[in-house]
């Protein structure tokens, strides 16, 4: 288990998803570092969030799809 973390490097706070390494996460981090890479957004997989408070304030998103749209959303 690990966690990706969308983050608008001028803002505060970040979106985290809740996922598994693999295949999945890379291709994930591929497309949305395509869509948001140059503009700002970070995106970066980390094992806890506890251990990494640069990030915080953390909003856990449920699913996928909602993790995505709201990273497209960031910067546009």
């Amino acid at each position: 288990m690990c966690y990706l973390v969308a983050k608008d490097r001028d803002a505060h706070g970040c979106f985290a998803l809740k996922t598994s390494h693999g295949k999945h996460l890379a291709e994930l981090k591929r497309e949305l570092n395509r869509a948001v890479g140059y503009k700002g957004v970070q995106l970066v997989t980390i094992s806890r969030p506890t251990a990494y408070g640069e990030y915080a304030p953390y909003h856990f998103v449920d699913t996928e799809q909602e993790f995505q749209t709201l990273v497209k959303g960031l910067r546009s």
